[in-house]
């Protein structure tokens, strides 16, 4: 089985910073020994929190790069309604305002920042560059929600609810089975007390909008990203990022699709093959060359 060779996963320091539908709590994990590469901002999907992020920011660390992430309102440790947002808008200001207390923060002042978002989190990224709300330095999307699979009775739900009850929140429909072929991630997802299943009729309207903002963006696309998708993903529709990557500018956006793996792609059996894509990518950019 090709699974990488896990690093220790220290628990990280979480404080609170005020967001837009009240207190965000905010993680970061230890600095690495010497100046970091860069500083990774981690921003997670639908239903879950940052506190699962654990393996990502260890590799992260090794690999010289500082991290930091942040539970979205409505999530985790954050302020707010589960599964709902407080306006449309306000996933990207509370990114902002993570981006700018990030920025003074003194031990990651004047280092590269990368926003990694994977999921409702990479619509979230993918928004704020297309935007042009926050300058950063490059961007990795995780299997971004650029495209779902609403059927036909929810299209015409989702077409009037959000004007009138926007903040009604239901069931999001996402099966654990599919969040990744590792049993054991499935097992830890289900028994998880501060993963939920709530989506509201308003955040369920902002995704499949983006979503398609998202990809009509996509050839003048701003910002050097990284795209990582899963070709057997259920959760999020696959096609969405192969379309997007068809369509933005090939010396920006360089894309890696999964074929096998299930939505979570830095949680699956096989990661050690996504971790490689993901260390080179960075390493790539963001190290410094050898001295001659």
């Amino acid at each position: 089985m090709n699974v990488t060779s896990r690093p220790s996963i220290p628990r990280p320091q979480v404080s609170a910073l005020q967001g837009e539908a009240g207190q965000l709590a905010v993680y970061d994990w230890a600095l690495p020994a010497n100046p970091p590469l860069g500083t990774v901002l981690l921003v997670h999907g639908l239903g879950e929190h940052a506190g699962r992020y654990g393996e990502v920011s260890a590799h992260l660390h090794q690999w010289g790069f500082a991290v930091r992430a942040y539970d979205q309102q409505g999530h985790g440790q954050s302020a707010g309604a589960r599964g709902d947002m407080l306006r449309p808008g306000s996933l990207q200001a509370d990114l902002c305002r993570v981006i700018d207390d990030t920025r003074q923060h003194p031990p990651l002042q004047g280092t590269p920042l990368i926003l990694l978002g994977h999921s409702l989190g990479g619509l979230v990224v993918a928004r704020t560059l297309a935007e042009g709300l926050r300058p950063v330095d490059a961007a990795v999307l995780s299997s971004p929600a650029l495209g779902a699979f609403p059927n036909l009775f929810q299209k015409i739900l989702l077409a009037t609810l959000p004007r009138v009850v926007p903040h009604l929140r239901v069931d999001n429909g996402l099966k654990a089975e599919f969040v990744s072929r590792d049993p054991d991630v499935v097992k830890a997802y289900l028994a998880d007390a501060m993963v939920h299943r709530r989506i509201s009729m308003g955040l369920a309207a902002w995704i499949l909008e983006n979503g398609k903002k998202t990809l009509d963006d996509a050839a003048k696309w701003p910002v050097p990203t990284l795209l990582l998708y899963a070709g057997k993903d259920r959760l999020v529709n696959a096609q969405a990022s192969a379309d997007f990557a068809s369509s933005a500018p090939k010396d920006v956006v360089q894309a890696e699709c999964f074929e096998a793996m299930y939505h979570e792609v830095f949680n699956d059996l096989y990661r050690a093959q996504v971790f490689a894509s993901l260390k080179r990518w960075l390493l790539a950019r963001f190290a410094a060359p050898p001295s001659a």
